[in-house]
C-alpha cells in the first residue's frame, strides 16, 4: 500500500498524522477538492515530466489544482520541452498510480528531480495526494517543500486570472 509508504515517509518529518483516507476517489483536482472540503485551486497536482537534460530521469512539478503548465516558461526553466510521463513510467519513477501520485515515498528517488510551483503560495496549505487515488494530506507550502525534497521554487505555471 502507497499511503503506508508516504505514511512512514511522513513520520520523518512528524506529519504522518495529517494523511487523510477516504470512501470516495480523490484521483482528479475536482474529486480530491470535494473529498477534502476545499476549492479546487488548494489541491496540490503532481505532475510528471521527462527530464529534457537526463533520459533516464523525470521532473516531478507540485503546483496549485487550478494551474497548467505554460510550455514557454517550462522550457526556459528546465532546458526543454515539457513531456509528460506514460503512466506506465509515472508508476516505474514514483511508485504511485495515476490519480494518487505525490512527491513523497519515491520508487526512484535518485532519478527524480522534485520541484515546487509557486501558484501553491497563494494559500497557506495545500493538499497533495498521499499515495493512493483516495488520500490526501493537508500541509503548509514549507512542510511540502521539505517532505517532498523539492530543489526549488519555479514558475511555470499559469494560474487562471493571469489569462
Amino acid at each position: 500500500m502507497t499511503t503506508e509508504k508516504v505514511r512512514e515517509h511522513m513520520k520523518k518529518f512528524g506529519l504522518e498524522d495529517r494523511i487523510k483516507e477516504f470512501d470516495v476517489s480523490s484521483a482528479t483536482v475536482e474529486l480530491a477538492a470535494e473529498a477534502v472540503g476545499v476549492i479546487p485551486a488548494r489541491i496540490c497536482k503532481t505532475l510528471t515530466f521527462k527530464d529534457p537534460q537526463n533520459e533516464d530521469g523525470c521532473i516531478i512539478i507540485q503546483a496549485a489544482g487550478d494551474t497548467k503548465i505554460q510550455n514557454g516558461k517550462f522550457k526556459r526553466t528546465f532546458g526543454g520541452k515539457a513531456s509528460m510521463l506514460s503512466p506506465d513510467e509515472v508508476k516505474e519513477y514514483t511508485g504511485h498510480e495515476i490519480g494518487g501520485v505525490c512527491a513523497f515515498a519515491l520508487a526512484q528517488p535518485d532519478r527524480v528531480k522534485v520541484y515546487a510551483d509557486v501558484s501553491m503560495q497563494r494559500f497557506d496549505t495545500i493538499f497533495p495526494a498521499a499515495g493512493t487515488d483516495a488520500s490526501a494530506i493537508e500541509l503548509t507550502n514549507d512542510e511540502l517543500f521539505e517532505s517532498s525534497g523539492a530543489i526549488d521554487w519555479v514558475d511555470v505555471c499559469k494560474i487562471p486570472e493571469e489569462e
